[in-house]
Order: structure tokens, then C-alpha cells, then sequence
């Protein structure tokens, strides 16, 4: 049973994190974020966001470090949005595995054309 509250608080974060991002966040250092993930912890006190950013590794670190700075803003505008006695404090990190698929579907394309050849 709290495995899937915990599930739906991280998806319901999720969406919120999105359209924070998205709308209310003014930085110029945010380049085009994607929240591919939450994952938050049973007793609510932390969640581990999950970002695809498109760009170059420098604008990536970028984009990190604007949203580290953001962080208090962005819980803020959080706890507006949903009603939790205790607001999880955020930790965001890359995902890479968007990069990691394209990086397979390459190798494949590869091996099935050279297949395709003999």
C-alpha cells in the first residue's frame, strides 16, 4: 500500500516539476529540460529528480547548477501546488538513458546494415 502512494507522489511531483520548470523559472542557464523521472523515498524527505536536457555536456552542467541554485523557489512553488505536511528536498540528476537507447539503436541500425550488404 505505501509503494503506491509513494508512486503516485512521485508522479504527481513529476508533473508539477515539469510545468515549474517549464512556466515559472526565469533563468536563462535552463536550457530544454525533460523530467523523465521521480523517484522519492518512503518517508517523503527526499526525491531523486531525473532530467534529459538537449545540448552540449557544458550546457548540461549549466542547467544543473541553475537548478541547484533554484531549489528553495522551486519547493516553494511545490508546496503550493501540493498539499504535503513535509515538502521532499530534491536532488536532480541526469538521465541517461535516452542517451544510452540511442546510442544501441545506432549500434543495431549499424549491424542490420551491414547485414543488409552481404
Amino acid at each position: 500500500m505505501a509503494k503506491i502512494r509513494v508512486g503516485r507522489v512521485g508522479e504527481q511531483i513529476k508533473k508539477e516539476l515539469s510545468q515549474i520548470i517549464q512556466s515559472e523559472l526565469k533563468d536563462p542557464r535552463i536550457g530544454f529540460i525533460t523530467v523523465t523521472g521521480v523517484d522519492v523515498t518512503n518517508d517523503f524527505s527526499q526525491a531523486k529528480v531525473y532530467l534529459s536536457v538537449l545540448g552540449s555536456d557544458e550546457q548540461k552542467e549549466e542547467t544543473l547548477k541553475a537548478l541547484a541554485r533554484g531549489t528553495g523557489f522551486i519547493r516553494s512553488e511545490l508546496g503550493k501546488r501540493i498539499r504535503m505536511r513535509k515538502i521532499p528536498e530534491l536532488l536532480f540528476k541526469f538521465d541517461a538513458s535516452i542517451d544510452y537507447g540511442s546510442k544501441i539503436e545506432t549500434l543495431i541500425h549499424q549491424i542490420n546494415d551491414g547485414n543488409a550488404e552481404e
